[in-house]
């Protein structure tokens, strides 16, 4: 019968043989998931390992150089990468801002060792915030530069696996601190949640995130097909909500508007959908997007 560490090298190995990476890293923290992970990459393909000391914690070096350690064991080359967690959205977001940089250098694909419970609780980070359904389609296996084998692998395999192999992974302090909202929601919430629908809430969730992605990907060909003009509001007035919004988003992307949120697109929309004679709609990067002589523009703010 297949034991935990099987089903995680079934994981790596369908994702490699499906994507075939010309170079391959292994993002290593030191917990059960990466280090599941690296051990099984370094068993399949030549790969490196990359090992981010977020600095957050006294000893984060010494934990950061023992994981490198038992990848180069494990026949990974490994380097470790000092990062500054600074700047806005708390201490999570500012970790993960600073984490995904130090992974971007590396050509070719970089292994992240998300599970199924990861997913889960973004897709449950999504509902609770309202943030649409891009946000609640959650994590794509493959999103080069990253890839994730091990999204339909449940994080208690990955540990499994790991005394399979013999190794101890790292337990992060982190992971047990309820001020982090992901805390909460491993800890309290998703154990609610199994008990009071009995049980297979994630593998739902993961399934949720699935379908949305499809229908997505669907919606998103639709408006990269578009042949109309995407600044009337005419033509625009035409389309489906759904499709009006997706051809708003590539662009605002086209004119350089970063990181757009679900709430920008819908205010944007509301110049087309919902005009009554508002002002411009602000947008991160210092633009300003407005309707004026039924066609909408997208300009920097005036300082």
């Amino acid at each position: 019968m297949n034991g935990p560490l099987a089903e995680v090298r079934t994981a790596v190995k369908r994702f490699l043989r499906e994507h075939r990476p010309e170079r391959v890293a292994v993002a290593v923290s030191g917990g059960a998931d990466s280090l599941a992970l690296a051990a099984v990459t370094a068993g399949l393909t030549e790969a490196t390992a990359v090992v981010v000391d977020h600095g957050l914690q006294p000893g984060s070096a010494d934990v950061a150089e023992r994981a490198a350690r038992v990848c180069r064991d494990l026949g990974l080359p490994a380097e470790v990468r000092r990062v500054e967690v600074t700047g806005p959205g708390g201490p999570e977001a500012a970790a993960r801002r600073a984490r995904y940089a130090a992974l971007r250098p590396e050509r070719g694909l970089v292994l992240l060792g998300h599970t199924r419970d990861d997913q889960a609780e973004t897709v449950l980070l999504g509902l609770g915030r309202g943030s649409g359904p891009r946000s609640i389609a959650g994590m794509r296996a493959h999103d080069p530069p990253w890839g994730r084998p091990l999204l339909r692998v449940p994080r208690a395999v990955t540990a499994a696996a790991c005394d399979e192999l013999g190794l101890t992974p790292w337990s992060d302090p982190h992971n047990d601190d309820p001020r982090f909202t992901r805390v909460r929601l491993r800890k309290e919430v998703l154990p609610l949640l199994e008990d009071v629908l009995q049980g297979g809430v994630a593998d739902a969730l993961a399934r949720t995130a699935a379908h949305l992605r499809e229908d997505n990907d669907a919606l998103d060909e639709l408006a990269a097909a578009f042949d109309g003009d995407c600044r009337s509001v005419d033509e625009l007035g035409r389309l489906p909500t759904a499709l009006r919004r997706r051809v708003l988003r590539r662009w605002l992307l086209r004119e350089h508007v970063p990181e757009l949120s679900d709430s920008h697109l819908r205010r944007v929309d509301a110049l087309v959908s919902d005009w009554r004679g508002q002002g411009g709609v602000w947008l991160p990067g210092g633009f300003v997007a407005r309707r004026a002589h039924g066609r909408l523009q997208v300009e920097p703010v005036q300082s």
